[in-house]
């Protein structure tokens, strides 16, 4: 498996010190990453329509926010 963060030059801190965070914090095996998005329930329907990035509605698992704080914390940043 392979991990690449590209930033394009917008980032805070340091790509390789994100890499870590992310390894440590999220879960990166495939059945784990199918459990944690609970992608064996995705709304296909819905997904089909208009796109299935930037979407708030309920089913829309990998558009969660709900690691910005360990990802904070991680850093140090308030």
């Amino acid at each position: 498996m392979s991990l690449l963060i590209e930033d394009f030059g917008t980032g805070k801190v340091d790509n390789g010190k994100l890499i870590a965070a992310v390894r440590e914090i999220f879960p990166l095996k495939p059945a784990d990453i199918i459990n944690r998005l609970n992608l064996r329930t995705i709304p296909y329907s819905k997904t089909a329509a208009y796109g299935h990035f930037g979407r708030e509605n309920e089913g829309f698992t990998w558009e969660k926010l709900d690691k910005v704080d360990v990802l904070k914390s991680f850093f140090n940043i308030k």
